[in-house]
């Protein structure tokens, strides 16, 4: 059902944050950028993808790391595990496209983990 880790969400507080912090993995760590779009962008580090966003509301209360994406190929079965086992689904499955260059259609949904963290279900709609 879950066969790896999608993507790794970042979030910073201000514009100058995500320009050096974007820099950092694109030019310090040579990992290669694969869409952006107005609220952020996604970076390919070879196994995963580690998604920057810009608009870091709560950084200090929530921390830096935004949430955990799973990779799935089916994101309503995984969501309907996850509430049999008592878990909250604060966003259900739904299709999305990121509105990025190029476009990414995704069926994705979002539940609370036992600590509390975010988990993201991420299923690629090509």
């Amino acid at each position: 059902m879950i066969f790896g880790l999608h993507h790794i969400s970042l979030k910073c507080g201000t514009t100058e944050e995500f320009e050096k912090t974007k820099s950092f993995y694109l030019e310090v760590l040579d990992f290669k950028l694969v869409r952006e779009w107005s609220e952020g962008c996604m970076i390919d580090f070879g196994n995963g993808m580690l998604e920057i966003f810009r608009n870091g509301v709560g950084i200090k209360t929530k921390g830096a790391l935004r949430h955990i994406a799973f990779a799935t190929d089916d994101v309503d079965e995984v969501v309907m595990k996850v509430k049999e086992a008592g878990y909250e689904v604060f966003i259900e499955p739904k299709n999305i496209v990121i509105n990025s260059e190029p476009e990414y259609p995704a069926r994705i949904a979002f539940c609370f983990g036992p600590l509390g963290e975010e988990i993201e279900f991420f299923q690629e709609r090509l």
